[in-house]
């Protein structure tokens, strides 16, 4: 079976993530590309701050402990779409096992330019108020590229 292809570029994160889940679930294998370019709705400072200080949680008895959060942006896009599966059963498991989330178009992926899918309703003129880009996010929370 050949892999879905999805350009994440302009796509609001939340929506194109619950779309991506349940393509895993119906046992698809899918491929998000430009996942930098992706959209976080809601106001910058904000958002900001809520990956901050969910990047400083940390054990009261041994601080050397978890949980440890990914800075990187297509490990953010990875872990939201990680989120909409049902992680702790093996049907979960097994679907995100079949997700890969790249930043930019890497050079080994042979994909022709007509198979590469967008979703035009998840899209960014869809949104009224403020966004914030999963790269711009990823280098406010400590990303160092």
């Amino acid at each position: 079976m050949k892999p879905r292809v999805i350009d994440a570029d302009g796509l609001i994160l939340g929506r194109m993530a619950s779309m991506v889940a349940k393509m895993l679930l119906l046992a698809e294998n899918v491929i998000i590309i430009n996942a930098e370019k992706a959209i976080v709705s809601g106001n910058r400072r904000t958002t900001i701050e809520h990956y901050k200080t969910r990047q400083n949680i940390r054990t009261h008895y041994n601080p050397i402990k978890g949980p440890f959060w990914f800075k990187t942006p297509h490990q953010l896009v990875r872990r939201t779409i990680r989120g909409m599966l049902p992680w702790k059963k093996d049907r979960g498991k097994v679907a995100y096992r079949r997700l890969k989330v790249y930043s930019g178009l890497p050079e080994n992926l042979n994909v022709d330019e007509a198979s590469i899918e967008t979703f035009s309703d998840f899209s960014i003129d869809q949104l009224k108020g403020t966004f914030i880009e999963v790269g711009e996010l990823a280098k406010e929370i400590g990303f160092k590229h």
